[in-house]
């Protein structure tokens, strides 16, 4: 199967996932700057780093699909197992913003990151498996240590988060940090020509 509807169909759940994640904001009670911080900040904060994580799915989803060819049915359910844990985002972010960082919500979020990080593995050994170890993404994967750091630093925030809240939220966004520049890897795999081999 050629991957142009999966790709398609990726962006526009990615694109849902953002929108419902927007209309969540609340509008401020005034009309003051004060107001904004007051009644939107910590929204618009929870809300700027599921939008980073979100971000970073999509771009790296994209790198990984611009080195593969064809995908199978594997490929397709690997890819919605990563569909759904993002598609609940939107509903751990509003947990933990609600909330007002409890420790209950804080740990969840952290846990559907986890969740999302472990399917995106999944998707990509589900993709080198469909194409065969010689595969282009499997070459441009090289080490993958951001990939395998991740889960581990998302194990620790959770953990973390159950004693202080906001070492768990700065563990969290560690992580994004560090993915928050496009994946050189496969940008240079690309730029070497991998993607016409």
């Amino acid at each position: 199967m050629r991957t142009h509807r999966f790709e398609a169909f990726s962006d526009g759940v990615l694109a849902v996932i953002i929108t419902i994640m927007v209309l969540e904001l609340k509008v401020p009670d005034g009309n003051t700057l004060h107001d904004a911080v007051t009644t939107t900040g910590q929204s618009l904060l929870t809300y700027l780093l599921s939008f980073i994580y979100i971000g970073i799915y999509w771009n790296n989803h994209h790198h990984m699909f611009q080195l593969i060819k064809t995908v199978n049915g594997r490929t397709l359910w690997a890819n919605l197992h990563l569909l759904f844990w993002l598609s609940l985002v939107p509903f751990t972010t509003k947990w933990m913003d609600e909330s007002h960082f409890a420790r209950t919500p804080v740990m969840t979020y952290g846990v559907n990151l986890l969740a999302a990080g472990i399917a995106y593995y999944v998707l990509q050994y589900a993709a080198i498996a469909a194409e065969g170890e010689n595969s282009r993404l499997r070459r441009a994967l090289g080490a993958d240590f951001k990939g395998k750091a991740s889960p581990v630093v998302y194990v620790v925030g959770i953990g973390a988060a159950a004693v202080n809240v906001w070492i768990g939220i700065g563990l969290y966004a560690a992580v994004a940090i560090m993915w928050l520049i496009p994946d050189k890897r496969m940008e240079r795999f690309i730029a070497q020509g991998g993607v016409n081999e």
